[in-house]
């Protein structure tokens, strides 16, 4: 690196997020989704347990969002996941004309999992968390009730283990 890059270089502000949004996709990719939970491993499958995973952070993170410095972190996991997707398309061979279109959709996935997440986690009423399960995680595909059982479990008790966990604590990635 020269002097002058050195100089003038400086780095991604939310390069601060990226110990979380890698924990988030270790998670979401988690073997037991995609076994017990039955969620299909493919690019689409994969996409929605990261989403899923992302959708209980950001919720967790909410509790905290009077703090500004709580509120950006979200921002900027946000950024990572558009970040990330985006590679992922072009990796898969989409065009640039193309990517801010499939962009866009996935923020909108992404907003629809914390709408339908949200009200879900909150009631702990596991009915309404499968229905959520199977119209986002699984996007209406036939998939075995003791798999959205599962899933709906494992998802219940990350979001669990998430609100015992101090907001800088997720931060960091320590969840």
């Amino acid at each position: 690196m020269s002097v002058l890059s050195r100089l003038f270089s400086r780095k991604d502000p939310r390069e601060i997020a990226r110990s979380a949004y890698d924990r988030i996709v270790a998670l979401g990719r988690d073997p037991y989704w995609y076994l017990d939970g039955q969620v299909e491993d493919s690019v689409d499958g994969r996409f929605e347990a990261v989403t899923m995973v992302l959708a209980a952070v950001l919720l967790r993170l909410e509790n905290d969002d009077a703090d500004p410095k709580v509120r950006q972190f979200s921002v900027f996991l946000a950024e990572l996941f558009v970040d990330d997707m985006d590679g992922q398309l072009r990796q898969n061979g989409v065009g640039d004309l193309i990517v801010g279109k499939h962009i866009g959709k996935m923020m909108s996935a992404l907003g629809g999992r914390l709408g339908a997440f949200r009200e879900a986690l909150a009631s702990g009423d596991g009915a309404q968390l499968g229905q959520a399960l199977r119209r986002n995680l699984y996007r209406d595909a036939p998939v075995e009730e003791s798999a959205v059982s599962a899933s709906a479990d494992h998802l219940s008790a990350l979001y669990a283990r998430l609100r015992t966990v101090p907001a800088e604590a997720v931060m960091q990635g320590a969840f």
